[in-house]
This record gives structure tokens, sequence and C-alpha cells, in this order.
């Protein structure tokens, strides 16, 4: 079973989780027990392929609602991607995550998510609305997952001015059943405009539901890459690791404490995040306070103010944070400090990772790779000891979809996988609008969706 992070609504089963997105007291769903795994079996998960590392990681969580052939259906269709890792240097490792089908690492959790939802729906024989704010990377990742899923409509915001061209056209090419909706504002709006949606009694009707990382259903599968990545490094039972996350959103990190607890051997989570630093300065003073506006930077999948996934964070280490971000209950600090650590990494410290990056092992790093990158030798030259110990940096988007920014830095103009080469040529969807204030959205669903059950 789940329960929300607010405490104040009712458990519910996996399937009502991921069709409500959001529990109705305002909090996010979380499980209420997460299963163990032995160092033996998570040892042999070295001789797994991705596929199968992913269903070892996610029955254990679903096996009293789903069966071993649903899930694996799921898994095979979903996750149709590698998931490699390169040594760059010593003990320091590149996860590349962008290999799915819009380049980024979300592909994995939205089209799992996908996957579940249809399948939940067709057994229902329910019809949803989806609205998903981005900042970058998601919108992506959710248009291309739930194009042409049955009984599925999604809406899609983004801020207008801080995403890419590319980023854009993943959203806007597609029509159909995907509606992109440009805001005249900033992540923190779309996500604003999301969550005001879900708790409007005027829009109730219409089934409402996220494919955010809010959702659990995008959340979990997450996990599995943790656990891949680990796998194809790791020498010995019980080897630790440490691993540089990029973090906007924090459901990155998350679906790595969710791994920890399920028993990998982590030694540390380094929180990467750019100059939205809420997070670096709750780690340094134990008071939490918004990035209000958030600050624009050039790894815009970050540009987050404040994190909805800080909620479940908190909640793992037995705090209450709520969806406004006031501190409910203060979490174990000492535990969170000692697991994870968290630097803030400038947009000038950005650029100059991703030039000595490309210098020093001719090879190109995205914006957020290498907030991560950079975050990692932050932390090994503060901690010379831990340099010792194998680390791995998810790269999480690939760098062609920042063309102009990395060639600018780097003179070296990235190839174009041909998922986003094909997207370039498309024209955008005639359901691709512009809309500046929340009673204009509500006016829109209310007047272009109707009724479903």
């Amino acid at each position: 079973m789940l329960y929300s992070t607010n405490k104040r609504s009712s458990n519910v089963s996996f399937k009502e989780a991921v069709l409500k997105g959001q529990a109705p007291d305002n909090g996010l769903y979380m499980f209420d027990k997460i299963p163990l795994i032995s160092q033996d079996e998570i040892f042999e998960f070295k001789s797994l392929n991705f596929k199968e590392n992913a269903f070892e990681i996610l029955y254990p969580f679903l096996e009293e609602e789903m069966q071993e052939k649903d899930l694996k259906n799921i898994i095979n269709k979903s996750l149709d991607f590698p998931i490699p890792i390169n040594l760059i240097i010593e003990n320091n490792y590149l996860c590349y995550l962008d290999k799915g089908p819009t380049c980024s690492f979300k592909d994995v959790g939205a089209r799992m998510l996908a996957s579940f939802m249809e399948q939940f729906l067709i057994e229902e024989n329910k019809k949803i609305v989806i609205i998903t704010a981005t900042s970058g990377d998601t919108g992506g990742a959710v248009a291309q997952a739930f194009f042409n899923k049955q009984n599925v409509d999604v809406v899609i915001l983004y801020p207008k001015k801080e995403i890419s061209t590319l980023q854009r056209k993943q959203m806007t090419t597609l029509g159909g059943n995907i509606t992109a909706i440009a805001i005249n504002g900033k992540f923190d709006d779309c996500q604003r405009f999301a969550k005001n949606a879900f708790s409007d009694s005027g829009l109730s009707h219409l089934n409402l539901t996220s494919a955010n990382s809010i959702n659990i259903g995008r959340l979990l599968p997450q996990a599995v890459y943790y656990f891949k990545s680990y796998s194809d490094i790791i020498e010995h039972e019980n080897e630790e690791v440490i691993f540089s996350v990029p973090s906007g959103n924090f459901g990155n990190l998350t679906g790595g404490l969710i791994a920890k607890r399920m028993g990998l051997p982590v030694k540390k989570f380094i929180s990467a995040v750019n100059e939205n630093d809420e997070f670096p300065k709750f780690l340094a003073t134990g008071y939490y306070e918004k990035v209000q506006p958030s600050k624009i930077c050039i790894s815009n999948a970050m540009n987050v103010g404040h994190p909805s996934n800080l909620a479940r964070l908190i909640d793992l280490y037995n705090g209450h944070i709520d969806e406004q971000g006031n501190l409910r209950k203060e979490p174990n600090m000492e535990k969170i400090r000692e697991e994870i650590r968290s630097y803030s990494i400038t947009d000038e410290i950005t650029k100059k990772t991703i030039i000595d990056f490309y210098k020093e092992f001719k090879l190109l790093i995205d914006p957020h790779g290498a907030v991560g990158w950079a975050a990692l030798l932050r932390y090994q030259n503060e901690f010379p000891m831990e340099k010792n110990i194998k680390s791995i940096n998810f790269e999480t988007a690939d760098p062609a979809k920042f063309p102009n920014q990395i060639t600018k830095l780097t003179h070296e103009r990235p190839m174009i996988p041909n998922s986003l080469e094909c997207i370039q040529k498309k024209k955008e969807s005639k359901k691709s609008l512009e809309l500046s204030n929340y009673h204009d959205f509500k006016t829109y669903l209310q007047k272009n969706f109707y009724t479903i059950e």
C-alpha cells in the first residue's frame, strides 16, 4: 500500500496512486514498505541485462498487484534502449541515461509510467487527462511516451523562454492526444498551474492526474538504473560506490534513495544543483527557504526553486514538509547529512566544466551532466580519500539538445541522434498555444476536455 506524505489521505494501491498522481491532501504517495534485497542477490545482478534487472527491482513492490507476465511485458516494451556506463578517469564513471527516444534520463520513468497507466486504464475502462509541468526534458519524454496511448489526453506546460528549441519541438510536433502550452513565466509557475488544477473542484470531472515525478509510477523505475550502473562496475559483494546526481525536481535523487533503502551499497549521494541552491542551504542550516523566483541557468531542466520530491526525501528521513515548502516536522538531519552532500554549481563553473571535459577527454558533456561532474570533483577535493571509491555521475541529456551552447564552448558541434534529427524537420502542431495565467488555463481545459468516466 501507499500513503500520502501529508498523512491526511487514505492509503491506496499502486494502481490507484498511479491513476491519481497526487494524493487528495496534496501530498505525494510513498510505499509503506520498501522491500530489502540481500547483498548476495544484488551482486548476482551482474549477470542480468537491463530488463531482467528492472524486473528484479520492481516486482517486489508490485507482486501483490501485478502478474509477472504483465510486468515483464511493460518492461520489455518500455525499456528498449541501453544504459551504458564508461570509465572516464581513475575511479570516475559516466552513466549515460540519454540513449532513449527523447535522449533524456526521463525516458526511463516516462515510458514505464505510460505503460503502467495504459494497462490500468484499460482494466478500469476509464479515461484521464494528464497535466505535466516541465522545466526541459520531462515534457518531451512524457509526450513521446504517451503519444497515441489509449484512454489518455496529455497537456504539457512549459516556460516559454527557458527551454531549448529541440526540447520544445519534442512536445509540439506530435498533435493527436498531446497538447503543449507555453506559459509566460517560469517552471515554478507551470508547476503551480498544474497543482492548482489538481485541487480545483471545478475540474474534478476531468479525472486529472500527473506524469511528473510526483507520480510514483514514474519515480519508482528510476531506482532501476542505480542498480544497473552499480552492477556494471563493481567487483565484489557489498562494494560501496558514490553517485553524483544532477538534481532539479529531485525525482532522480529520490529514486536513488529508494535504491539505497532496498540495500544498494551507496557510500554517498552527491546532490548536484545549479544556482537554485535551496537544498544545499537547507543541509547547511537546517532551515528551508524556496528560491523565488527560480534562477535561469543553462542546465535548464534543473531550474527549480522548490523541488516537489523534497516531500518524499524529507519523509524518508522521518520528517514532513508540505507542498508549500513549510517544514512541519524536522527530519533526521544528522542522517541526511551522513548520506547526502549537496553542492550548488554556478553557470560559470558549468561552462568551464564543459570546456575542460572536452579538452581533457575529447568528450562532450551536457550542462546537466557537467553540473554533476563539477560537484563530484568538488566533493573529491574536499574529501581526497574518497577518490579511492568508484563514483558514478549521470549524464542526463544528450549534448545535441543544446547545440549552440556546446558548440560555442567547445567549438565542436554535437552529433545529432536520429531521434532528434527527425524532430528538427517536423512542423509544430496547431495544438500548441500560449497562456499567461491560471484562469485562462482552467478555461482552456473546461472548453477542450469533457466529462470522462
